[in-house]
């Protein structure tokens, strides 16, 4: 769901070191000398470390807050998803405690060794999806394009193994999301089955910066210019995307995230364009941590004094 450059945060080059440093020092690192247990949470700062203010993830964290007891008074620390993902990496460094915003797809479950922690009260949902809207009156505009947005849907693994190789390779989305286009043709071949071309009718797509709308979004481009239309992507902050799609300015997006992180989003213009599915279905929401933390659940931690 998710934009960060490795290179400008110097990580890529010390990231594999710095997981086997962590690991070889555990059995140097006694948390429990002179018989006093340490405090987690107080090693924390009680902070939880999040993304952009405003983002529907940021949100949930604050209803998360309130609602559990085991974070009483704890803080969000708002920043980017870079500079949430370089501190992630300095925490595992230095096998230090930290809990993160997370999401699935995303690269950061292969690049670290993190792990969910547990939601009793359900704020982060079980399960959201990646939704295809149009503007309203697509359907009769444009038949071809409405039919072909309708049936693109793509395997989670596939975009969290794009996203790795984007990483690992340094390479654009558009590059990738080429690469999976040639690697797919059979896909391919089933949602242009039966589909005319048409002749230059132009048509504008909307994603936001995040890497895996990007990726979603250059493969919908260059299907879509397979069929001989003359497609413009323009990315864009999530608000701009859904007033954009209500105002019918762009003909459609793949990258909104439902019910939970543009839910509110979604409710503000609902009525206003149409949902036509699901494009990538099996993500997630939640709060993580390092695997070396013993914490499994949010209940598991300490509220602030």
């Amino acid at each position: 769901m998710f934009n960060f450059e490795w290179k400008k945060v110097g990580v890529i080059a010390g990231l594999s070191l710095s997981l086997v440093a962590a690991g070889c020092g555990q059995e140097d690192t006694d948390d429990t000398s002179n018989g006093n247990e340490a405090n987690t949470s107080e090693e924390m700062n009680y902070t939880i470390t999040g993304l952009e203010p405003g983002a529907g993830q940021t949100e949930l964290n604050d209803q998360a807050i309130d609602e559990y007891e085991s974070l009483a008074g704890w803080e969000q620390q708002t920043s980017s998803t870079g500079a949430m993902l370089a501190t992630l990496d300095e925490a595992i460094s230095n096998e230090e405690p930290i809990m993160i915003t997370a999401w699935s797809p995303h690269f950061m479950f292969a690049a670290w060794d993190i792990k969910y922690l547990e939601d009793p009260k359900g704020i982060f949902g079980e399960e959201i999806h990646a939704a295809t809207l149009v503007r309203e009156g697509l359907q009769d505009d444009m038949p071809v394009a409405y039919t072909l947005l309708e049936q693109f849907n793509w395997d989670i693994s596939d975009v969290d193994e794009a996203l790795l190789k984007a990483e690992e390779e340094q390479l654009d989305m558009d590059v990738i999301a080429q690469e999976w286009v040639d690697e797919n043709e059979e896909t391919i071949a089933e949602w242009t089955s039966g589909v005319e071309q048409v002749d230059g009718t132009s048509i504008e797509l909307a994603a936001t910066t995040w890497d895996d709308a990007l990726f979603t979004a250059n493969i919908a481009t260059i299907i879509l210019e397979q069929q001989r239309f003359n497609v413009t992507l323009t990315p864009l902050d999530p608000a701009v995307v859904f007033e954009s799609i209500s105002s019918g300015d762009t003909d459609a997006t793949l990258s909104p995230w439902l019910p939970t992180t543009h839910g509110a989003l979604y409710e503000q213009h609902e009525g206003s364009f149409e949902d036509i599915g699901k494009n990538i279905e099996g993500g997630q929401l939640g709060l993580a941590v390092p695997t070396y933390m013993e914490e499994d659940s949010l209940e598991d931690f300490e509220p602030a004094e």
